[in-house]
């Protein structure tokens, strides 16, 4: 099933094959009981624990074990949804339309599975169910403390997730830092988890960092003693360190690290910057990992078929040498990579299938309305362009003009949710003549009449409706139309289900305003993609270009490292010619 589609795909032109691998890698003998991985970080933040328990996952999943992942995060925020880009990056939306933690993007590329609501965690969400529950008199008048009715909120967070997901491997990521005051519950709840569960039944990854002293030229591996030393004083004591360097690990530095952090040496795993972050997991099996793992954990022999991996790196040296194809990705948060980063990682995807490698050109839309040289010049000797999703006023007159200069100079365009209102708004204003056509969103103070707003508030939707978990959220069908050049995008990639649909994830309280689309369609706009429930207009794309195309959901959290997203694919192919 291709997952695209919620639908048996229609031809077989790119298949996954997920199911039958498994089924013929799965260890035999009856299903066991799940087994719980932990993984915690030390040192520092920013090493990539994301990252390091999204390769491994994937290891193990190539072995032929189910595996699920969840992200508990310290902080007091209900979901990152309401969060400011610039503190917590983007916002990762599951098929089931919660919003969450980017580093589930990075679970769902590697691990190829849908992450849902039960993989994201945060201190505010448990702190808010807990509080429900004692205002219901759930707790009989007993006095709510963090242990143990925090603790034992969040040991049922990770069982449940794990027995609804029906996973052999429950993945555990607890964020932020050993040391932090807003991790001790979490860890507390590790430590109890790891006794309530039968021995053999939890393995705890550690991640740490190896800093490199100049002066001396050396790595220093004191913090990551201390930082093992910080988690036995909570009472764990972590089965496998992953050491993580810029540079090459010295073999006495990993003998070291084992003996005083009674770690077995095979399984203190040197976690070296590498070109790639797809790889990590090539990286990691180099040293065994899956056995390591697998035999800890009651799953005996395990042998990953790590072949996709080994094609995507392949890919990736043969990209090498070749001449960059600058992609344009015009946004606010333009000096923040994670702000954006399914889109980047969807670019680059789209780029390697296509035997090239993607230079991003970062465009500050400000910079563009404010007409700076330099800006235009860099937007200008790019390829393609991205205008991908976002909220509010700021920038939206350069993303406007961006969109004209690709319009009329016949750059291939892809525009994501509000790039794809960019797109409508630039042709309309262009088109018919009336520089006042709108999205109700940007006309903060009420001035331009409602009849020219093309694209407006959903149904149900308006400007002082609070702000968190009310948009429209998640997975919804589309109906693809025949011949157009979406229709041909995903046709090409076999991705495509039974009646012309396909299934994408959305994040936006805005849709195209129906009144404005026969006179649009008869200049050239065509509607070449609909929610069939309600006539929503999800995509549209200009006639008279060789790829001009917008989505009002977000393609990006459906690029795979193997398995680009069609509409990337098609903006990539355009672009390169």
């Amino acid at each position: 099933m291709n997952p695209h589609n919620t639908k048996a795909s229609k031809n077989e032109k790119n298949p996954t094959g997920n199911q039958t691998a498994r089924s013929a890698l799965r260890p035999a003998g009856p299903k066991k009981d799940p087994r719980f991985i932990i993984v915690t970080g030390g040192v520092c933040s920013s090493l990539g624990k994301g990252i390091a328990m999204s390769s491994i996952g994937a290891i193990l999943k190539a072995s032929g074990l189910k595996v699920f992942v969840q992200k508990l995060d310290p902080y007091l925020n209900v979901d990152p949804g309401t969060m400011s880009p610039f503190q917590h990056g983007e916002v990762f939306v599951t098929d089931d339309g919660a919003e969450t933690d980017l580093d589930l993007g990075h679970y769902e590329r590697f691990i190829d599975e849908p992450m849902s609501k039960l993989s994201s965690m945060t201190t505010g969400k448990i702190y808010t169910d807990v509080l429900a529950k004692e205002r219901k008199g759930d707790f009989l008048g007993g006095t709510i403390q963090v242990v143990p009715h925090i603790t034992d909120a969040i040991k049922n967070a990770i069982k449940n997730a794990a027995s609804e997901s029906n996973a052999d491997i429950m993945m555990v990521e607890i964020g932020g830092t050993v040391g932090d005051i807003e991790g001790e519950p979490f860890l507390e709840a590790v430590r109890q988890l790891r006794s309530d569960l039968e021995t053999g039944h939890l393995y705890h990854v550690h991640l740490t960092l190896l800093p490199y002293l100049k002066g001396s030229k050396e790595l220093k591996t004191k913090p990551t003693q201390l930082s093992v030393r910080e988690l036995r004083r909570i009472g764990l004591q972590p089965d496998m360190i992953l050491a993580r360097a810029d540079y090459k690990i010295p073999k006495e530095l990993l003998d070291k690290i084992s003996k005083f952090c009674d770690v077995s040496r095979d399984a203190v795993i040197p976690a070296q910057t590498v070109g790639s972050i797809y790889d990590v997991p090539l990286n990691f099996q180099k040293y065994n990992i899956a056995s390591i793992i697998g035999n800890k954990l009651g799953f005996d022999d395990l042998k990953p078929d790590m072949s996709e991996w080994e094609k995507g790196h392949k890919r990736h040296e043969e990209s090498v040498g070749k001449e960059p194809v600058p992609i344009a990705l015009v946004g606010k948060y333009t000096h923040l990579e994670d702000a954006y980063l399914s889109v980047i990682e969807s670019i680059k995807s789209a780029a390697a299938h296509n035997g090239r490698k993607a230079e991003i050109v970062w465009i500050d839309s400000e910079k563009l309305d404010q007409k700076d040289e330099e800006t235009w010049a860099n937007l200008k000797r790019c390829a393609g362009m991205v205008v991908p999703g976002g909220f509010g006023l700021r920038g939206i007159e350069g993303k406007i003009a961006a969109a004209n200069y690709a319009r009329t100079n016949k750059v291939p365009y892809l525009g994501l949710c509000l790039g794809s209102q960019i797109l409508a708004i630039e042709f309309a204003r262009s088109v018919l003549n009336d520089p006042q056509i709108t999205s109700e969103e940007f006309d903060e103070e009420s001035k331009i009449p409602n009849s020219k707003y093309l694209v407006h508030f959903l149904p149900g939707q308006h400007k002082d409706r609070a702000k968190g978990g009310t948009l429209r959220l998640g997975a919804y069908e589309c109906k693809l139309k025949k011949g157009s050049k979406a229709y041909k995008a995903y046709d090409e990639l076999g991705a495509i289900g039974a009646d012309d649909m396909i299934s994408e994830r959305h994040r936006h309280r805005y849709e195209f305003n129906n009144e404005f689309r026969s006179d649009l369609e008869k200049k050239g706009l065509i509607f070449s993609g609909s929610w069939p429930e309600s006539n929503l207009m999800e995509i549209v794309e200009v006639e008279d270009h060789p790829f001009m195309i917008g989505s009002q959901f977000h393609p990006e959290f459906k690029s795979r490292p193997h398995r680009p997203h069609p509409l990337f694919y098609g903006m990539m192919k355009a672009a390169i010619g």
